[in-house]
């Protein structure tokens, strides 16, 4: 348990921010500017896949926790039934 903790304190509760060099600052579109280091986005194609990917992923998880929660199965011989008795 102690190691644990020491784990979360060292890597959550640190209170250092990782900032971009002024170098990748000035190379990086206005939305990204000092927070990623690295080259940009080369095109706008860059950007809608990452929206398309995003939204993918918010929808899978939606409907992961949506039928976790609500699985809607009801009938008696549903073999859910044989394993959660």
């Amino acid at each position: 348990m102690r190691k644990r903790i020491l784990f979360f304190s060292c890597f959550f509760g640190s209170g250092t921010i990782a900032v971009a060099c002024t170098v990748c600052e000035r190379r990086q579109p206005e939305l990204l500017r000092g927070i990623s280091h690295g080259a940009g986005p080369e095109s706008r194609w860059d950007l809608w896949i990452v929206a398309a990917v995003a939204a993918i992923v918010a929808l899978s998880l939606f409907f992961s926790v949506k039928w976790i929660l609500r699985p809607g199965e009801t009938s008696a011989d549903h073999i859910k039934r044989s394993i959660f008795k």
